[in-house]
């Protein structure tokens, strides 16, 4: 009778502790299930799963979707783990993906441990028991406990610990959503901004155009359009055209728009700089490179890191540099005047010139394989001339900054000063007719502009007739001078072979251009 007492005894003891171990694998459970961040999951690794299990470390790893290597998603004793990749045969994430039961390791015997084993053992922790968890949809995970000493882990932790294991993989699985989900809820927030950005830059085109540019002809429509198909990339940039057109202000809109609109423009005029020290001022220079050296200097490129550097008046750069300045865009990398180690570099670059370097080529004044390098992304910049409907825009634009500045309450153009503006030719494009603009706001006796002194070649005694013969004599001249182009191209207008790319236009340009000069085809074709 006492033997079955105590038989009951027993079998009461054991079902009392398989309930509070099944109450501490709820509580456990519990604690994980509302986890959406490492920095909890830590709380509860660091406070109520180190009391039960007595670990000295707690290691979760977790494959790649392919099964072909692994990474350290948590570490106990190190918070900062990088994202190295380990191979998944390696003797202890394979052997536990293998095994259904808990993998027992002794870390002294096996000398092939992975670097994250090796610190462990070196820290004193000579056992180790791996565990696969419940295999949910994506990676697969392994858990890892070290310990001191070994016995601290028993079978009743074993029992807890395979009671919470598909918890931990759910709580692993929740962790990655949750990130996931605050990068997407990121990546959001920055395009609505960049979307309210934009919205804000048509609001400045509607008001004086593009990014500070002034105009709204057909023209310059087909010049914003190239700025922002070409802004968000990395391609080099060659923006031509006469002088006073404003190359330096499409730089500018192409750099505010780019992925680095938040770095330093840095501009160099090649014109300005004397011969023998362009290289310097390009590349830098090492102490004692030459006489005058007397400290290491860092060149434009250099200081353009990951930025956008601006070549300006880039024909005028002595041959001797071109073949440099080659290798610089083709090597991403440049050498400093004096020094003998080659520096990399990370620069988006724009050139501007106000000649025809195709012309220059031809003349060997400028490398055609410089030119071709250069020319990846032309952006051709028409003449005032060619947009006179924004004569009278610019014009009030120049009227309202310099008057302002100058402090003269200025309305506005006569209306004959507005006829004269926009038939003159301004062979100095819009930096003539802003410097011609704030003169006749310093001469001006009134309100409104009534004089305005023109150069005596466009100057008239009959503005009306002498106006309507030299606009004739223009599109004749033109006519004339896109015909023998097309004919050069035996008829071709558009590709790497036609008439648009020796004229440096985009091809709808240039057949726009030929509609309004009444070209047609049996003009060129025989």
């Amino acid at each position: 009778m006492e033997e079955s007492t105590d038989k009951t005894a027993i079998l009461m003891k054991r079902l009392q502790e398989r309930e509070q171990e099944q109450m501490l694998i709820l509580s456990i459970c519990t604690a994980l299930s509302s986890i959406l961040n490492k920095e909890d999951f830590n709380d509860v690794v660091n406070g109520l799963l180190k009391d039960n299990f007595q670990f000295d470390d707690f290691i979760l790893t977790s494959s790649n979707k392919d099964e072909t290597e692994y990474q350290i998603f948590y570490q106990l004793s190190n918070k900062n783990i990088d994202s190295k990749n380990y191979l998944l045969n390696d003797g202890f994430f394979n052997l536990c993906l293998d095994s259904a039961d808990t993998v027992i390791f002794d870390l002294i015997q096996d000398q092939k441990n992975p670097d994250y084993i090796q610190n462990n053992l070196k820290k004193g922790f000579k056992n180790g028991i791996g565990i696969c968890l419940p295999n949910l949809k994506g990676n697969r995970n392994v858990l890892f406990l070290f310990f001191k000493n070994a016995k601290t882990f028993t079978r009743e932790s074993n029992r807890i610990l395979r009671g919470i294991a598909m918890q931990l993989s759910i709580t692993v699985r929740n962790i990655i959503l949750a990130q996931e989900y605050e990068n997407n809820i990121a990546e959001l927030k920055i395009l609505k901004n960049i979307s309210s950005e934009n919205n804000q830059h048509l609001v400045e085109f509607e008001k004086e155009g593009f990014q500070g540019i002034v105009g709204n002809s057909d023209a310059m429509q087909e010049v914003y359009e190239l700025i922002s198909q070409v802004a968000s990339s990395n391609s080099t940039v060659l923006i031509f055209g006469e002088t006073g057109t404003g190359k330096e202000l499409v730089a500018n809109a192409i750099h505010h728009l780019s992925q680095v609109s938040k770095n330093r423009m840095v501009k160099v005029n090649c014109a300005s700089i004397p011969e023998n020290l362009i290289e310097s001022e390009l590349f830098g220079h090492e102490k004692g490179a030459f006489t005058g050296a007397t400290e290491q200097r860092i060149g434009k490129f250099e200081q353009a890191e990951n930025s956008t550097i601006f070549l300006d008046e880039i024909g005028e750069l002595p041959l001797e540099l071109q073949g440099k300045l080659l290798r610089v865009l083709q090597e991403k990398e440049i050498e400093r005047v004096g020094g003998n180690k080659s520096i990399k570099i990370n620069v988006r670059v724009i050139a501007a010139t106000n000649k025809s370097l195709q012309r220059e080529v031809a003349e060997e004044r400028f490398r055609s394989d410089l030119y071709y390098r250069l020319n990846v992304y032309p952006i051709p910049l028409p003449a005032l001339r060619e947009r006179k409907g924004d004569i009278e825009v610019l014009g009030n634009f120049f009227l309202e900054k310099h008057s302002e500045r100058i402090g003269k309450k200025i309305k506005g153009f006569s209306k004959k000063i507005l006829n004269s503006m926009t038939a003159n030719a301004w062979p100095g494009n819009v930096r003539e007719l802003e410097n011609m603009v704030e003169r006749s706001i310093l001469f001006a006796k009134e309100d409104v502009i009534k004089e305005m002194t023109f150069p005596e070649i466009f100057l008239s005694e009959s503005e009306t007739s002498k106006t309507e013969f030299q606009t004739k004599t223009l599109q004749e001249v033109e006519k004339e001078h896109i015909l023998k182009v097309i004919k050069k191209c035996n008829g071709r207008i558009s590709g790497p072979q036609g008439a648009a790319v020796l004229l440096g236009l985009p091809s709808t340009t240039l057949a726009s251009r030929m509609q309004k000069l009444g070209i047609k085809k049996e003009h060129f074709l025989d």
